[in-house]
């Protein structure tokens, strides 16, 4: 299927990702910080970048910008999962180039549907 990065300081939230997505049929790799995330980004190629907003060294609005910036990721579908919901933290995110938002904690069937429309789009 498709080829995901997951960005997100929790190693236990990467690997539910990664355990529901991979059930699926995809690939997934994984990063601890927005600064790897765009490190494994730039050294790959991916159908999907799935990021967790608040994180030490690189958060996920400046990972987006900063991949956003870049002709390469111009075009690839960002999700933000993250336990925030405030409406202007959401607009904020959109505004940075965000695809879509899923709010944590989810349901593994849940993410695989969302994944699923988001890379038939």
């Amino acid at each position: 299927m498709a080829s995901v990065l997951t960005v997100d300081d929790s190693p236990s939230i990467r690997q539910a990702i990664k355990i529901a997505l991979s059930a699926a049929g995809h690939d997934v790799v994984e990063a601890g910080d927005g600064a790897e995330g765009v490190a494994k980004a730039n050294g790959g190629s991916f159908a999907l970048i799935i990021t967790d907003l608040n994180m030490p060294v690189m958060d996920g609005l400046t990972m987006i910008r900063t991949l956003r910036a870049q002709p390469a990721h111009a075009g690839v579908p960002i999700l933000f999962l993250t336990t925030e919901s405030d409406d202007g933290v959401k607009a904020e995110a959109k505004a940075a180039g965000a695809t879509g938002w899923v709010t944590k904690p989810f349901q593994p069937d849940q993410l695989v549907r969302i994944v699923s429309k988001v890379l038939a789009a």
